[in-house]
């Protein structure tokens, strides 16, 4: 099931998000993508990055530091590649809609890139990919906060770059196969969940300000002077980490002609996107025979624990919407503590206020 006994219908939940980021005064399309977007994230197990985003929207919104009505620039646009200044819209609608761009112009050209400047939060970039992925396309995408500092250069002490999450999605015969990455070892999210709840990390995925390693959360941002995450690869081999992070910020960055140079001081984010067709490439129906029959050998792999085979990125998504579309989501009280000043605030009516068979509707 979910993480509650209750569970709500994914269209209540997406009707009832819309309706608080509307009544915050977004443009109605922008509201619906976002709200869409946020609650197939929880369906797809990232609940760090589903409606709980939600109130940091709506605190960003009434702050200003989200926009929320209008259009991106367009700073060059040559058909195949495109650059955008996001001038710090909703970032999950910014990508959704240079998805649309992107698609058909790939289905023309092969390949099409976008690059977004000054994007705000761009949610969950698995969830995104996941729109090209099951229209049969292969999309990437790469994102970075130049105005962020949370990790560390290999080698180094002093926070750099963002965890620079990066995401593949292709498709598949039954599901999409989705990868989403990023350049430290844990991310920021998960942190604060931590500190949240007073626990500490399994592993030292963290650095203090020495650089030493520990496993204790609060370093990021309750000590002084701060720690840092420690870059995938940890200790021993960081520098593949450290590598990955400086691709991300030169494709997100240096592409779009924006980044930490220009010391921006809002929560925002730098996008790539590629959308690639893999019928202008060897063909569709060839990707996916060599696809599948990946996916299928490493799914048969002879598993360490018996009870724990082998899964590809994206197998629990998949279970995870197929569940939700029959169960609903459910959710903590944390989630709906955190949303209900919002509610009162915009006069919306929580889910939770509705008769149980009216929410599951």
């Amino acid at each position: 099931m979910t993480d509650s006994t209750r569970a709500f219908a994914t269209a209540r939940l997406e009707r009832f998000a819309a309706e608080l980021f509307a009544a915050a005064g977004m443009d109605a399309d922008k509201a619906s993508a976002v709200a869409r977007l946020l609650v197939l994230t929880d369906a797809m197990g990232r609940r760090t990055h589903g409606l709980a985003m939600a109130p940091l929207y709506l605190e960003q919104i009434a702050k200003g530091g989200m926009q929320v009505a209008g259009e991106p620039q367009v700073i060059k646009d040559t058909g195949t590649t495109a650059v955008w200044d996001g001038r710090y819209l909703p970032g999950l609608w910014l990508v959704n809609r240079a998805i649309e761009l992107a698609v058909p112009r790939a289905a023309q050209h092969g390949i099409t890139a976008v690059t977004i400047r000054r994007s705000h939060h761009i949610g969950c970039l698995a969830a995104l990919v996941k729109q090209a992925a099951d229209k049969g396309y292969v999309a990437l995408i790469a994102n970075s906060d130049p105005s962020g500092k949370r990790v560390a250069p290999y080698g180094g002490t002093e926070a750099l770059f963002t965890p620079n999450p990066f995401a593949v999605g292709y498709p598949g015969s039954d599901h999409p196969v989705l990868v989403d990455i990023c350049a430290s070892i844990t991310t920021t999210s998960m942190t604060r969940q931590k500190v949240a709840t007073g626990e500490q990390f399994d592993y030292p995925w963290l650095l203090d300000a020495q650089g030493h390693p520990t496993r204790d959360p609060r370093v990021l941002e309750h000590t002084t002077p701060r720690g840092s995450l420690q870059l995938l690869g940890g200790q021993e081999y960081g520098h593949k980490g450290f590598g990955l992070a400086l691709m991300i910020e030169a494709l997100s960055q240096g592409l779009s002609g924006h980044g930490r140079k220009d010391a921006p001081s809002g929560w925002g984010g730098n996008v790539f996107l590629q959308v690639i067709d893999p019928e202008l490439f060897a063909g569709r129906d060839a990707f996916l025979a060599q696809m599948d029959f990946l996916s299928e050998r490493s799914r048969a792999n002879r598993p360490i624990r018996a009870e724990q085979p082998v899964r590809v990125p994206g197998d629990a998504a998949a279970r995870g919407i197929a569940q939700a579309a029959e169960h609903g989501i459910g959710y903590d009280d944390a989630v709906w503590q955190a949303l209900a000043p919002w509610c009162a605030r915009f006069a919306v009516a929580s889910p939770l206020d509705e008769p149980a068979t009216a929410a599951a509707a």
